[in-house]
C-alpha cells in the first residue's frame, strides 16, 4: 500500500474570497444617519414638531471645544493605543479597576467640552429634573402615597418632566443623596458620571461568569471609549445602566445570595423607568446562560424583584397605576406632534451615535454565532423548533445577549413611547448591545475604537447636548 499520498502536504487553498459585508453595513449606518439627518432638518424648517432641533439627537448645532477636549483626546488615545493588547494580558482585578477609572476619565472629559457649570453641575438643575423636586419632598411616605396623583399635568402641584416619568424610585435616588449631604447639582452629576462607569465593570464580570472570559477582556475597552458617554456626564439615566448592569451581573455569578442581591437591584430598576420591563428579557438571558443552578438562580432572583414590588406598594405607590398615567402624561406632552413615522427608525440613528459605528458589524457576527451554534445543536432530522431556545443558548454569551438587548430595543422603539432622546434612554441596553464587539476580529478593533471615539468626540463639539 502506497501512503506516500497520504503523507504528502495537501495542496494549499486559495483564501476565500471576503465579502465587504462590514463595508455595506457602514455605509447603511451612514445612509441612515444622513437621512435621519437631512430629514430632521426639512421637518423643522417646515414647523413640524419633532421638538429636537439637531434630530436625530435631542440637541442644538453648536461647534464649541473646552477644556475637556484635550483630556478626552488623551484618553482616547490611550484607550485605543494600549487598551486592547493590554485588556488581554492584565490582571483580572487590575483591569477592571482600570476600566473603571477610565471610563470616568471619558465621561468626565467629555462633560467638560462642555465646561464644569454646563457639562455637569447645572445639567440635572432645570425644571425638568429631578433635583427641582428634591428641596420639596420633607416626608418620603408621603410622596410615595401621592406620587401617581400627581403625574398628569396641568393640575396644581405636577411634577416636572422627569419626575412625572419615571417611577419614583427615580426621584429617591436624589432625594438620599441630598440626605446624605451631598445634594446640589455637582454631587448629583458626580453620581451620575461615577455609577454610570461602572458598567465598563458589571458587563465584564457577566461575561466572564458565564464563561466568555475572553470576551469579557476584549469588550472592556469599547465599554470604556463608549460613545453614549456623552450622556452618561451627567444624566439619570447613567444611574439606571449602572443599577441595571449590576443587577445582572449578581445574577450571573454563582450562589443564590447573589441571584438574590440581583433580583433586589434589578426589581428596583421598574422602579427606575417603566421601560425596564423590557430588561426582563435580559435577565432570563443572563440566568439561562448560566453553567448551573438555573431554576435555584431564577427563584431567587424573583423573591428579589418581588420584595421590591411588595415594598412599593405596601408603601402606596402602584406600579401599574403610574404607568397608565404616565402614558397619558406622555402624550398631554411633545410626545403628541412628534410624528412616530420619523422617529420610529430616527430613533436608530440617534442609536447608533450612542453605540458608535461598531454596532452593525459586530450584531452582524452575533447572529451569524447564534445561527451556527444552533446548526449545531441541532442534528439534522430532529429539528424539534422546542430546542430551538436551548440551542441558541448554547453560543456565546458575547453574541446573545446583544440580540436580546437588541429585541428589547425594537419593543420599545416600536411601542412609541420612545420618540425621541434615546441616545439618553436607552444607554442601560447600549451598554449590552456593545458587547458584539468582542466578535469582531482583533485584528481589527483598534480600527474600530478609533470610529467609537471619533463619533464621541464629533457628537460632544458640534452639538451642544442636553439630557
Amino acid at each position: 500500500m502506497d501512503c506516500s499520498s497520504a503523507l504528502a502536504p495537501a495542496p494549499e487553498r486559495a483564501p476565500p474570497r471576503r465579502r465587504p459585508a462590514d463595508l455595506v453595513l457602514l455605509g447603511v449606518e451612514a445612509a441612515l444617519l444622513v437621512a435621519a439627518v437631512l430629514l430632521g432638518l426639512l421637518l423643522n424648517r417646515r414647523g413640524v414638531g419633532l421638538h429636537a432641533d439637531a434630530a436625530p439627537l435631542y440637541a442644538t448645532w453648536q461647534p464649541h471645544i473646552g477644556w475637556g477636549t484635550p483630556i478626552a483626546v488623551l484618553v482616547a488615545v490611550a484607550v485605543i493605543g494600549a487598551g486592547p493588547r493590554w485588556a488581554r494580558t492584565a490582571r483580572w482585578g487590575v483591569l477592571l479597576a482600570v476600566a473603571w477609572l477610565g471610563a470616568v476619565a471619558w465621561t468626565l472629559s467629555l462633560a467638560l467640552v462642555d465646561g464644569w457649570s454646563d457639562g455637569l453641575t447645572r445639567r440635572l438643575t432645570a425644571q425638568a429634573e429631578y433635583l427641582h423636586e428634591v428641596s420639596r419632598i420633607t416626608d418620603i411616605p408621603s410622596t410615595l402615597v401621592s406620587f401617581s396623583g400627581r403625574i398628569l399635568d396641568f393640575q396644581p402641584e405636577s411634577w416636572s418632566t422627569h419626575t412625572a416619568g419615571h417611577p419614583p424610585g427615580a426621584l429617591l435616588l436624589f432625594v438620599w443623596l441630598d440626605r446624605v449631604g451631598l445634594g446640589g447639582g455637582t454631587a448629583a452629576g458626580l453620581a451620575c458620571v461615577l455609577l454610570g462607569a461602572t458598567v465598563a465593570v458589571s458587563v465584564p464580570v457577566t461575561l466572564r461568569a458565564l464563561g466568555a472570559a475572553d470576551a469579557a477582556r476584549a469588550v472592556v475597552p469599547f465599554l470604556v471609549l463608549l460613545p453614549g458617554a456623552v450622556w452618561m456626564g451627567a444624566s439619570a439615566d447613567a444611574i439606571f445602566a449602572g443599577v441595571v448592569a449590576a443587577g445582572l451581573a449578581l445574577l450571573a455569578v454563582r450562589g443564590p445570595l447573589a441571584a438574590a442581591a440581583g433580583g433586589l437591584l434589578l426589581g428596583f430598576a421598574l422602579y427606575l423607568s417603566y421601560g425596564f420591563v423590557l430588561v426582563g428579557l435580559l435577565a432570563l438571558a443572563v440566568i439561562a446562560l448560566r453553567p448551573a443552578c438555573r431554576t435555584g438562580a431564577l427563584l431567587a432572583a424573583l423573591a428579589g424583584v418581588a420584595a421590591v414590588v411588595l415594598a412599593f406598594t405596601a408603601a402606596g405607590f402602584h406600579w401599574w397605576v403610574g404607568y397608565r398615567l404616565v402614558v397619558e402624561r406622555y402624550y398631554q406632552g411633545w410626545a403628541a406632534e412628534r410624528p412616530y413615522a420619523y422617529w420610529v427608525w430616527a430613533n436608530l440613528a440617534a442609536l447608533l451615535l450612542s453605540t458608535g459605528p461598531v454596532l452593525g458589524p459586530a450584531l452582524r457576527r452575533a447572529v451569524l454565532a447564534v445561527v451556527a451554534a444552533v446548526r449545531a445543536q441541532l442534528a439534522p432530522g430532529h429539528r424539534d423548533p422546542r430546542d430551538l431556545a436551548s440551542a441558541a443558548c448554547a453560543a456565546s454569551p458575547a453574541a446573545l445577549l446583544p440580540l436580546v438587548a437588541a429585541l428589547a430595543v425594537v419593543g420599545a422603539d416600536l411601542s412609541g413611547l420612545s420618540k425621541a432622546e434615546v441616545e439618553r434612554i436607552w444607554l442601560p441596553f447600549t451598554v449590552w448591545l456593545l458587547v458584539a464587539a468582542a466578535l469582531m476580529p482583533e485584528k481589527t478593533r483598534r480600527w474600530w475604537l478609533i470610529g467609537q471615539a471619533a463619533t464621541a468626540l464629533a457628537v460632544n463639539h458640534l452639538l451642544w447636548t442636553v439630557s
